[in-house]
């Protein structure tokens, strides 16, 4: 068991993603106008819960993205001792700016959505505060990316791989990409339970589920392919602070 994965680089991934999602709670609850006490039993059970997912999600995202090519490099690198500045700076920019891409293109493609989904337009959406949607950004850049990338990515690329390899042996770019679109999918079905809390589910409301998260999760994909899990983690965080800080900032100032 000793070799099988970087146990450090395990334990830090886990660390994060448990603070990541304490830091959304102050959002969770501000975004279904709550009034809900959590009880410290309660907060706790939450953790536990969470940290237990995360730790099986990180485990075999590490075990999969290992075994075919895939991971957290830089951290990987950083732990082993290896100076990492320059591919560090090298991964910023683009990180930061294909997540800021991503962010315009999900306000933009939402424009038509939103005409067309009554109940989209009669929707009053609360205005959280810009701190809120800060904290919460962490997650989303830390927790989904751990789950949807590390995890979910590298798991059906392990089984495209499985069914069929180059010539070298080596995953397929068609592979690859059918992961990326996969789990780009299957990010945008799960948001549909809560979508469904909130109006019928109807064949519109399910395509701007599966449109608007998929336009980021085929970005941060293929940063994970390209450049690794950090510059998902950056490119999605990037995405968020477009999404839940910048955007409702603007749209406090008309209110």
């Amino acid at each position: 068991m000793k070799n099988i994965i970087n146990w450090k680089l395990f334990f830090i991934l886990l660390a994060a993603c448990v603070v990541s999602s304490v830091l959304i709670i102050p959002y969770s609850l501000a975004l279904t106008s709550s009034e809900l006490k959590i009880t410290s039993f309660n907060l706790l059970a939450g953790i536990l819960q969470s940290s237990i997912l995360f730790a099986l999600m990180i485990f075999f995202g590490l075990l999969l993205s290992k075994k075919i090519g895939m991971g957290a490099p830089l951290l990987q690198n950083i732990l082993e001792g290896k100076n990492q500045s320059k591919e560090l700076k090298s991964i910023i920019v683009p990180s930061i700016t294909l997540g800021i891409l991503a962010g315009a293109l999900i306000l933009l493609f939402n424009i038509p959505f939103t005409r067309l989904i009554p109940e989209l337009q009669n929707m009053e959406v609360p205005i959280i505060p810009a701190w809120k949607g800060f904290l919460a950004s962490f997650y989303g850049g830390i927790a989904e990316e751990v789950l949807l990338r590390l995890f979910l990515v590298s798991l059906f690329a392990w089984l495209s791989s499985i069914i069929k390899k180059n010539k070298n042996g080596n995953l397929t770019v068609s592979g690859i990409w059918l992961s990326i679109i996969l789990a780009a999918v299957v990010f945008g079905l799960g948001h549909l339970p809560a979508t469904a809390k909130i109006f019928n589910l109807t064949g519109l409301v399910v395509a701007r589920a599966i449109i608007l998260n998929g336009i980021g999760g085929i970005i941060f994909g293929w940063l994970y392919w390209k450049k690794g899990l950090e510059a998902a983690i950056l490119s999605h965080f990037s995405t968020d602070i477009v999404l839940h800080v910048i955007t409702p900032f603007i749209a406090s100032l008309f209110a």
